[in-house]
């Protein structure tokens, strides 16, 4: 559970929307709209640009902050956040999240309403605080970073054609069976487990996206990430393991393991895959995750205008059917 301690009240009047059109389930073109609606111009200066490529949004972040952008929003999914948020650590420029993603890890593990306008009331009334930010050798993340079956399901979903829970599930099912655990040697600061895991995730935020609570004791402001460890898993196991995982109880399953550390080095008999906040990298035999404490500063809401759970729920709720529209229209199109 997160314990954020707000730093100021917001005080900026120049802010940069980056909007990933291709994020998520949902189209993206009435939030220019709304932005005019809501960002006044006698109170801020406000504009908007869209990326349009891989890795565009990070040209746009750096160019915003050798502006001297007071906020810089991301609009999309956690990559889109990654993307952006890797280049505004240590500067003083704010990041603001508007959730138009599938899993919107990040935004949910920082309470921020998943509907748009009640996000974009969150930047303008909202708080400043300063979260922990971590690296995976050279790649920087915010939610979670992970290696063995969350990495190989993260790769399928990356490639499939929707986005989704309903692809994320999918890629799930289609992978369980065929996956096998791999030996690693993980080194905590003061301790050393070897083992034959299932999955090895790092923490920094308390869940994946989804509301799939990996690690529900993690605190993203605390200068430490959560090393969560799953040992071998029976296909017995599989269904309760889920439920823990979506109920925030995954910590009481006795396959896991859980510590908390300033450095973690993951060690593996091979080169293989990574997911570095969702998405799938290469990486070597050798990973080294390292804590950055209070390294970026960005936008909360104050109680008030937390998302609670079962705002949460019905968001979940309406994507869901959106998204089996998606699948259904396919389906009929063949």
């Amino acid at each position: 559970m997160n314990t954020l301690i707000f730093v100021s009240e917001i005080k900026m009047k120049t802010i940069r929307f980056i909007i990933n059109p291709i994020s998520g389930v949902g189209p993206k073109d009435k939030i220019p709209k709304l932005v005019k609606e809501l960002f006044t111009s006698d109170k801020f200066k406000v504009d908007i640009v869209f990326t349009e490529y891989a890795g565009h949004a990070r040209e746009l972040t750096k160019k915003a902050v050798s502006e001297s952008i007071d906020c810089i929003v991301a609009v999309g999914g956690d990559g889109t956040v990654n993307e952006i948020a890797g280049n505004m650590v240590h500067t003083s420029s704010v990041l603001g999240i508007i959730p138009a993603g599938s899993g919107n890890g990040l935004a949910r593990d920082l309470r921020i309403p998943l509907d748009t306008k009640r996000a974009m009331e969150v930047i303008q009334k909202g708080a400043v605080t300063q979260i922990d930010y971590c690296k995976a050798n050279k790649h920087f993340f915010f939610c979670t970073c992970g290696v063995g079956f969350d990495a190989l399901v993260s790769e399928r979903f990356s490639g499939g054609k929707h986005r989704g829970s309903l692809s994320y599930m999918k890629s799930i099912i289609s992978e369980y069976t065929k996956f096998r655990p791999d030996e690693y040697e993980i080194v905590l600061d003061d301790e050393v487990i070897k083992d034959k895991a299932f999955l090895i995730t790092c923490a920094n935020a308390s869940q994946y996206g989804y509301n799939a609570y990996i690690a529900p004791q993690a605190n993203i402001s605390d200068g430490k990430v959560d090393v969560v460890i799953i040992s071998s898993v029976h296909p017995v196991e599989a269904g309760p393991m889920a439920i823990q995982l979506f109920t925030k109880k995954i910590d009481k399953n006795n396959r896991l393991t859980c510590r908390s550390s300033q450095k973690v080095i993951i060690k593996r008999q091979k080169s293989g895959l990574m997911h570095i906040d969702g998405t799938p990298v290469k990486m070597g035999r050798k990973i080294t995750i390292r804590v950055i404490n209070a390294g970026l500063n960005v936008v909360v809401p104050l109680k008030g205008g937390m998302e609670s759970p079962m705002q949460a729920q019905i968001h979940d709720i309406q994507s869901f059917f959106q998204e089996l529209g998606h699948w259904v229209g396919d389906l009929t199109s063949l």
